[in-house]
């Protein structure tokens, strides 16, 4: 989406969404000083051209029971594009996986996982993770605390 062309207002209508994603059209047209219409306009353009690429709620992990977060770093055996799209494909269907990076440095992939506790992760490592195609290596990271949560996207680079 480098190629969309946003300016200030777009900017602020991005970082009232990113705050609140189920603010009304007319309140977020007050916080970013437009008129109903125009500033739906703008919300349905970012839609449209991706900026926006959807909406969610934001479940708390320890209140549904998912109080391990496990960072796995993956070494595969061999690099290839085929192989890498297995592996992207594969960790795609795993629920526990609610984040994946394709890094450089002494792992190929970073997996955030979570999971209910050390046994339910014992069973997604031995019965899933460990027959990804090509998992040469694997470590876990256990997180000990959470220190800052995603957050919103830092946006004052789109200054207008």
């Amino acid at each position: 989406m480098a190629g969309v062309e946003m300016d200030g207002v777009d900017r602020r209508i991005l970082e009232e969404l990113q705050r609140d994603g189920r603010l009304p059209n007319t309140a977020l047209a007050d916080r970013v000083r437009l008129s109903p219409s125009p500033c739906l306009r703008r919300v349905r353009g970012l839609e449209s051209s991706g900026v926006i690429s959807g909406y969610r709620a934001e479940v708390d992990r320890f209140a549904v029971g998912l109080g391990l977060t496990v960072f796995v770093e993956i070494k595969v055996a061999g690099h290839s594009r085929d192989l890498a799209g297995r592996i992207e494909q594969a960790v795609a269907t795993i629920p526990e996986v609610v984040g994946c990076h394709l890094v450089s440095g002494s792992a190929d992939f970073l997996l955030e996982v979570v999971v209910a506790n050390l046994q339910a992760y014992e069973r997604l490592l031995l019965d899933t993770l460990l027959t990804l195609p090509g998992v040469e290596d694997l470590r876990s990271n256990f997180s000990l605390r959470t220190v800052k949560q995603a957050s919103p996207l830092p946006l004052d680079h789109l200054r207008g």
